[in-house]
């Protein structure tokens, strides 16, 4: 039994702070920091208690005053040294430096000349920036989202962040012109509790609890929160203690190429897929639209193009709600994905409307294809235990088009599906 088995410790959080911590509409502290607390309760024996503030600012004011008496997840600094003691590290985690897609890669940030550097206030990395490269004009801003917009609307040319939270942030808010454009030697996350003074005598516990913690459960926390599979490389029969958390963040240096290059990559292929049927979206399409089209007229061969429209979809939200209107759509869009060619282009277009762009396909091939989708929709059980059909609109490439009239035809063929009964196929 650990000697501080009924020792409280109430403790402030980062209130928005996605995905490592939040305050959620119950109060309840949640995300990665919460999961790593609960862990270090448990085996620690200290009972940590929430106490509920409106921002980090407000948090570290409360620290500051005595109405809390630790800070959940925090980098050390100097500053920050000067009244709070600190734990070891509960997670390790590489701070990237965001730009925008068009921008080029950052070895060094002394050599970017007097670029504007948007960070949150009140941070350890605004206190590392402003001491490091004063070459920078710092703008803060009031969280982390914030700095982040300010880049991908160019209000801003940089922000340092954490990998985790970026990536996080990027693919919540849809920010896709944004990348990792590089990363500061000496800028880790290495993020600890801190403690106010008088309650050091818990540090010992505290540490045991956190010394307690597998890196698999690390891990296993982290891919809960961020929805992006994080591997460090290293066996996990390796690390088995808070000092080779340590070691992650100086090996990860070795894979930081790799890394930055998967993290690019991932973040353009979610730039480019819907997040409901996991097909293409619109601007993959449009990317893809151009590159067949150029393929077709260079190589002299076919390509037709299958628009479909759910029918009387809003009536399935209306009848059955909106989750399982996203299950049917789900379903149709599997059904698509079974019934096209790997040469064909299949993407989810907006709304309830499909489309497929189909390569050395002619127009009465096409048409084969769309009656074997409308077939197949015909005969598949959907969860709502009704049957639910398509218009489709087909039309093959002509050597006068441009996306917009190959498009526009097979939108003229779609709505004659829909004027003449729905459930059918119309060419033009």
């Amino acid at each position: 039994m650990p000697s501080h088995a009924r020792e409280g410790l109430p403790y402030c959080a980062d209130p928005d702070w996605p995905p490592y911590e939040t305050v959620d509409p119950q109060g309840r502290h949640v995300g990665i920091a919460a999961d790593l607390l609960e862990l270090v309760a448990a085996r620690s024996g200290i009972d940590l208690t929430l106490v509920p503030t409106v921002t980090w600012q407000d948090s570290l004011q409360a620290a500051r005053d005595g109405r809390c008496q630790a800070l959940s997840f925090l980098n050390s600094s100097p500053a920050r040294s000067q009244w709070l003691v600190f734990t070891d590290p509960l997670f390790a985690d590489p701070n990237v430096i965001l730009t925008r897609e068009e921008s080029p890669d950052i070895a060094d940030l002394t050599k970017v000349g007097d670029k504007v550097l948007a960070l949150p206030e009140g941070t350890s990395i605004e206190e590392w920036v402003r001491r490091d490269f004063p070459n920078l004009r710092v703008v803060t801003t009031k969280d982390e989202e914030t700095a982040l917009a300010m880049v991908s609307n160019r209000q801003a040319d940089l922000t340092l962040r954490s990998m985790t939270v970026a990536v996080h942030a990027i693919k919540r808010r849809g920010w896709f012109n944004l990348k990792v454009a590089g990363r500061v030697e000496g800028y880790d996350n290495l993020l600890r509790m801190g403690l106010r003074p008088e309650r050091a005598a818990l540090l010992p516990a505290l540490n045991q609890g956190i010394a307690a913690i597998s890196a698999d459960e690390r891990v296993e926390i982290a891919n809960r929160h961020t929805g992006v599979t994080i591997r460090t490389g290293i066996d996990p029969a390796v690390v088995r203690n808070v000092g080779a958390v340590l070691a992650v963040v100086l090996l990860t240096s070795l894979f930081w190429g790799v890394k930055l290059r998967a993290v690019n990559a991932q973040l353009r292929r979610q730039s480019r897929t819907d997040s409901l049927t996991g097909l293409g979206n619109r601007a993959f399409i449009n990317e893809r639209m151009g590159l067949e089209q150029a393929r077709a007229r260079r190589m002299a061969r076919p390509l037709s193009v299958i628009l479909l429209d759910v029918d009387h979809f809003k009536q399935v939200n209306d009848r059955f709600g909106h989750l399982a209107g996203d299950r049917v759509l789900k379903d149709i869009a599997a059904i698509l994905s079974h019934a096209a060619r790997q040469t064909d282009c299949v993407g989810r277009w907006g709304g309830e409307e499909f489309l497929l762009l189909c390569p050395d396909t002619h127009l009465d091939q096409a048409v084969i294809l769309a009656e074997r989708i409308r077939a197949a929709m015909s005969c598949h059980g959907f969860a709502t235990g009704c049957r639910h059909s398509a218009s489709f609109g087909i039309t093959l490439l002509r050597a006068e088009d441009d996306e917009q009239s190959l498009l526009a035809r097979a939108d003229r063929a779609l709505y004659r599906a829909k004027e003449n009964g729905r459930d059918r196929i119309e060419t033009d």
